[in-house]
């Protein structure tokens, strides 16, 4: 993956449940439109409003395809209304990155 989609999530803490399910859909609707899924991410520990959606793409120009995708494919058009209806998103920000080649999936010095 060249770039990926970082979404930053300022949810309603009291929804987090539905915030979970809204990710879950995704999970499924994500991959289907051309996007390669990271994960979602909630609050754990801290904050209890920060949640992270983080998507890969091959390029820019197939994060645009995905979009069109996207906004066509019914199950997505529901999830996106779902939340506006729940308000589960207070604010919602994207940033795109790129890795730094040899620093993902290193694994852990001590993994047996």
């Amino acid at each position: 993956m060249t770039v990926t989609c970082i979404i930053r999530y300022q949810i309603d803490p009291f929804q987090r449940d539905a915030f979970e399910q809204y990710a879950k859909n995704w999970g499924r609707i994500i991959p289907r439109c051309g996007g390669h899924m990271i994960g979602y991410f909630l609050p754990h520990e801290g904050t209890n409003d920060i949640a992270w959606g983080l998507i890969a793409f091959d390029s820019l120009a197939a994060y645009e395809s995905y979009r069109a995708r996207l906004k066509a494919d019914p199950e997505a058009r529901e999830n996106f209304n779902m939340a506006q209806t729940k308000r589960l998103i207070i604010r919602e920000e994207r940033n795109f990155v790129e890795v730094v080649e040899g620093t993902l999936g290193i694994p852990n010095a001590d993994a047996n």
